[in-house]
């Protein structure tokens, strides 16, 4: 009899335990595990699956019929395009506004700045598409603000998301530009600001405002709305802070 009730517990459990899929910028990808475990502590039934990818090609994917329900991009074009074209049914709302810095596995002399970069040790840089990642764009932006681009950009080696861009940085590249968020992960730690990275002058670029929006394959599910209310509470701040996100 109790195999019995035990039996019809877990088959109750599992018939309220709900599955999400969400669509997320790869520069997220570092503070995403802590977003999901405090998610997990206000709505403990929903599993929360999420793909990582640039926001150019998610937005395709969505575009070609993705079954996401919720979709972080790492600026507000992308979502605004979407919510244009009826995909979204929510207006992009900021969650978090990302940072530039770049990295060098190797000490450098970080004073310099980004003249540093036509440094002729440095041979190759990582920097994220600009034609599919915000980040890479925000890249661009900046070093010709800085009028080093032309300079420097037979150096360039692309990745497709900011998070291969990080691996083409610690890999292949003497230095590489890249979400400050990532320096804030647990396998990053060992690299130290103002000798391995230093933020770059956020003058030098457009605010990289990242946003958020519900999309129509989850318009039906509530589950999908909690969390898309809880990227935009209080605690959710507090870990994006954690992660060198500055909150409008």
């Amino acid at each position: 009899m109790r195999r019995v009730l035990l039996s019809i517990l877990s088959i109750a459990v599992a018939l309220s335990a709900v599955e999400i899929n969400i669509a997320v910028a790869a520069n997220v990808s570092y503070a995403i595990d802590e977003l999901k475990t405090e998610f997990a502590k206000i709505e403990p039934d929903t599993k929360v699956r999420v793909t990582l990818g640039s926001s150019g090609k998610l937005t395709a994917q969505i575009k070609n019929g993705a079954p996401y329900g919720l979709f972080m991009s790492a600026n507000m074009m992308y979502p605004q395009t979407l919510y244009d074209e009826k995909r979204a049914i929510t207006e992009p709302i900021v969650y978090a506004e990302g940072a530039l810095a770049y990295l060098s596995v190797r000490e450098r002399d970080l004073s310099k700045g980004l003249a540093l970069l036509k440094d002729e040790k440095i041979v190759k840089i990582a920097i994220a598409n600009p034609k599919t990642a915000p980040y890479g764009k925000a890249t661009v932006e900046a070093l010709k603000k800085a009028k080093i681009y032309e300079a420097v950009k037979a150096k360039f080696v692309y990745g497709e998301s900011i998070s291969q861009t990080v691996s083409y940085a610690v890999t292949a590249a003497e230095i590489g530009i890249i979400a400050k968020s990532s320096l804030y992960s647990s396998k990053m730690t060992q690299y130290k600001e103002n000798v391995n990275w230093v933020s770059m002058d956020p003058k030098l670029y457009t605010p990289i405002e990242q946003g958020v929006v519900l999309l129509k394959y989850g318009e039906d599910e509530k589950a999908y709305r909690a969390f898309y209310d809880f990227i935009l509470s209080d605690k959710a701040a507090e870990i994006f802070k954690k992660y060198g996100y500055s909150i409008p």
